[in-house]
C-alpha cells in the first residue's frame, strides 16, 4: 500500500508538471491529465507488472530440485501439523489503523449519501419545464442554482424564477454551460473521483486533484459557450446574478455553473483569451508519457518474470517398461523403497525395478519432484480431490540400475505421458514467517554448528540399527543428543508427556524453516531469513493446544502440557531464533494440467 501512495503522489506531481507546460491550451487537455492523475489510484504499479509478468519464458530446468536427505517426512513424523498453544503476540497498530480508516469512509459516504438524498427529493419535487433541451429539464422551488443532476439519466434542475431574474441572452449561456456537461458526461467523471476520495481520504492531495479537476471542468465548459459565440460579458453577468440569488449545489458531482474559483473564472472569460491548440510536440509529449506511465510496469514485469520450468528436457530418462493400474483394495501401501524419504535405500548400489501398490497420485509428484514442506503444502491446495484420494500401483524397470535422482528424473516423464502432469515453477511474493535470530549473533543452547567430523548415519537402516525394537518414537542411544540420521529432521519422544519434540542433525536453517512450516500451523509458511551459513544440530521441544491430532503413541497421546512453552517461545528460548512476519519471495510450483491414468 505505501508503495502504491508514493507512486500516485509521484504520478500527481508529474501530472501537475504537464498542466503548468499546458497553461495556454485548452482546459479539457488540462482536465484529462489530472483524471489520470486521480485514476492512478486505482490502478497500481504492481497490478500493471503482475500482467507483465504473465509473459513467461522456457528454460531448462534443474536436474532436480537441492537433494536433502528429508528422514521419512510423513511416515515418522509423530504428529501431525500443529498449532502454537496459546495467542500469538501480533502488532495491533494495523487493525486500529484499518479502523480508523472504515470510521473516515464511513463518515464520508454518509455525508455525501445525506446530500445526494437531499438533491435526489427536490429533482422529485420539481415540476416538469419544457425548453426544448436534449435532456428533461425541471423547475424547483429550492434555491439552489441551475445544475445537472444524475449520471445515467441526467436532469436540469433550474429554480423558480430564473426566466425572470435573468435577460435571455443571460439564460441561454447558462444553458449552453449545463448542457456541455451533459454531453461531456461530467457527472459520471466526478463520481468516480468521489470513491477515489473516499477510499483515499486520509491522503490530501486526492481532495486537490479534486480541486483542479472542478476548476478545469468549468473552465472547459466557459471555453465552449464562449467558442460558440456567447457574448463574454453577457455570460459573466449571468454567473454573477445566479451567484447572487441562489445557493451553490450542495454535492460536487451536480456540475453547476458557480463552480471553482469564481473571481478567477470571470476574470478569464472577460478577457477571452485566444486558446491554443496542441502542436505536435507537445502532442508526442502527451502520448509518450501515457504509454511510459503503462508499458514501463508491464515492461519491468516482463522482464523479472519467472521462467516457465520446461519439464520436457527430462523426457528423454524413461523407465524401459511401466505399468500404471488404479487400486481399490484396502491393503496398506508398500513399495521397494520408501517414497516419502530421500534416503531410498543404501548409500551404496541402485536399483532398475521401481514398485509401488496403492499409493495416491500426490505420493508419486512428491517422490518424482522430492517435494517437501512449503512447495508440498502449496501444490496440495492446486490438486483435484481424486488426485489424494485414489490409489494406484506403478510397476516399472529402468533399462539398467539407476540412482534416486535418476528414479526421480524417470517418473517425471511417467507422470507426463500417463498423468499428462504438467507444472511450472514461479517466483511470488506472499505473506511468509521469517526465521531471524532473536539476538544479532548469537543462537541458542540447542542450535549447535554441525562437527565436520562428527559420526552420522545417512540411510535409512540407521533407524534399525539405532532402535533395534524398532520403537521410532525411542530416545536415541545414550549419550547421544541429537538424531543419528545426517540431513534429517525426526520426531523423537518428548521429555514431558503432552509436548511435541523434534531434532535434527546437520541440516540448514533453509530446510528448518521449511519442515517447520509443513509441520506447525502458523497461517503462514516460513523462509529462512537468517544469514545462518552451513549445517546445524538441533533439539526443539514445545506444547500444542487441544485441537491437535496426536497419534496413539508413548508420550505422545497424552493432554497438551498446559506449562509447556508454545512453538515461537520454544524457537527463541532453545534455538535463538524468532518469527518476523513480513511480505517474502517464496519459489512456488503451479500446476498446469492434471488427468486420471491412460490405461496400458
Amino acid at each position: 500500500m505505501l508503495n502504491h501512495l508514493w507512486q500516485s503522489t509521484a504520478f500527481a506531481v508529474v501530472a501537475w508538471l504537464l498542466t503548468l507546460g499546458l497553461k495556454g491550451n485548452r482546459a479539457q487537455t488540462r482536465y484529462w491529465v489530472w483524471f489520470a492523475a486521480s485514476m492512478k489510484f486505482f490502478v497500481p504499479f504492481a497490478l500493471l507488472a503482475a500482467a507483465g509478468s504473465q509473459v513467461s519464458w522456457r528454460t531448462a530446468p534443474p536436474l532436480l530440485a537441492p537433494t536433502v536427505i528429508e528422514q521419512v517426512t510423513r511416515v515418522s513424523a509423530p504428529f501431525a501439523a500443529v498449532r502454537q498453544s496459546g495467542p500469538a503476540k501480533t502488532n495491533p497498530m494495523p487493525e486500529l489503523l484499518l479502523l480508523a480508516w472504515g470510521c473516515g469512509f464511513l463518515g464520508i459516504v454518509l455525508r455525501w449519501g445525506r446530500e445526494w438524498t437531499r438533491m435526489h427529493v427536490n429533482v422529485r419535487s420539481a415540476k416538469p419545464v419544457d425548453l426544448g433541451l436534449p435532456v428533461p429539464a425541471r423547475s424547483s422551488a429550492a434555491l439552489i442554482e441551475p445544475g445537472v443532476f444524475g449520471v445515467l439519466r441526467p436532469v436540469l434542475l433550474l429554480p423558480e424564477g430564473i426566466t425572470e431574474r435573468l435577460t435571455p441572452a443571460q439564460l441561454n449561456a447558462i444553458l449552453v454551460h449545463e448542457l456541455c456537461h451533459v454531453r461531456r458526461r461530467d457527472n459520471l467523471a466526478t463520481a468516480i473521483h468521489m470513491v477515489v476520495e473516499a477510499v483515499f481520504w486520509f491522503h490530501p492531495l486526492v481532495w486537490w486533484i479534486g480541486a483542479r479537476l472542478l476548476e478545469e471542468r468549468e473552465r472547459v465548459c466557459d471555453e465552449e459557450v464562449l467558442r460558440g459565440g456567447n457574448d463574454a460579458q453577457t455570460y459573466a453577468e449571468g454567473i454573477l446574478k445566479v451567484c447572487e440569488f441562489y445557493l451553490r449545489s450542495p454535492l460536487v458531482c451536480v456540475a453547476g455553473v458557480s463552480g471553482a474559483n469564481l473571481n478567477k473564472r470571470i476574470e478569464e472569460i472577460m478577457s477571452n483569451r485566444t486558446v491554443v491548440k496542441l502542436n505536435a510536440g507537445r502532442k508526442l509529449l502527451l502520448t509518450s508519457a501515457g504509454m511510459l506511465v503503462v508499458a514501463g510496469p508491464v515492461a519491468i514485469g516482463i522482464v523479472n518474470a519467472p521462467p516457465i520450468r520446461a519439464q520436457a528436457p527430462t523426457a528423454h530418462l524413461e523407465f524401459e517398461v511401466a505399468s500404471v493400474k488404479p487400486n481399490k483394495s484396502d491393503a496398506p501401501p508398500s513399495s521397494n523403497f520408501p517414497l516419502n524419504a530421500a534416503p531410498m535405500y543404501a548409500a551404496s548400489g541402485g536399483l532398475s525395478l521401481f514398485s509401488a501398490t496403492n499409493f495416491p497420485l500426490v505420493t508419486y509428484i512428491f517422490f518424482a519432484y522430492n517435494l517437501t514442506g512449503n512447495q508440498a503444502q502449496r501444490l496440495l491446495s492446486q490438486l483435484p480431490a481424486w488426485a489424494m484420494t485414489e490409489r494406484f500401483d506403478i510397476q516399472a524397470r529402468a533399462a539398467a540400475s539407476s540412482t534416486k535422482d535418476q528414479m526421480r528424473l524417470m517418473m517425471r516423464s511417467l507422470l507426463a505421458e500417463r498423468f499428462k502432469f504438467a507444472s511450472h515453477t514461479e517466483q511470488r511474493e506472499a505473506p511468509v514467517l521469517a526465521v531471524v535470530l532473536a539476538k544479532p549473533g548469537e543462537t541458542g543452547p540447542r542450535l549447535q554448528p554441525h562437527p565436520a567430523d562428527a559420526p552420522c548415519q545417512t540411510s535409512v537402516e540407521a533407524l534399525s540399527a539405532v532402535n533395534p525394537a524398532g520403537d521410532r518414537f525411542s530416545q536415541w542411544a545414550p549419550g547421544v543428543g541429537f538424531p543419528p540420521i545426517c540431513n534429517s529432521i525426526l520426531g523423537i519422544r518428548p521429555s514431558v508427556p503432552g509436548r511435541f519434540r523434534l531434532g535434527g542433525r546437520n541440516v540448514t536453517i533453509g530446510y528448518m524453516a521449511d519442515m517447520f512450516g509443513q509441520r506447525v500451523d502458523l497461517g503462514r509458511p516460513m523462509i529462512d531469513a537468517s544469514g545462518l551459513t552451513g549445517t546445524f544440530d538441533f533439539l526443539l521441544e514445545f506444547a500444542a493446544d487441544s485441537r491437535s491430532q496426536v497419534p496413539t503413541a508413548p508420550g505422545l497421546d497424552a493432554a497438551p502440557d498446559p506449562d509447556g512453552p508454545t512453538f515461537e517461545q520454544a524457537l527463541r528460548d532453545q534455538l535463538g531464533l524468532k518469527l518476523d512476519r513480513r511480505t517474502g519471495s517464496m519459489q512456488v510450483m503451479v500446476l498446469d494440467q492434471v488427468e486420471r491414468p491412460t490405461a496400458n
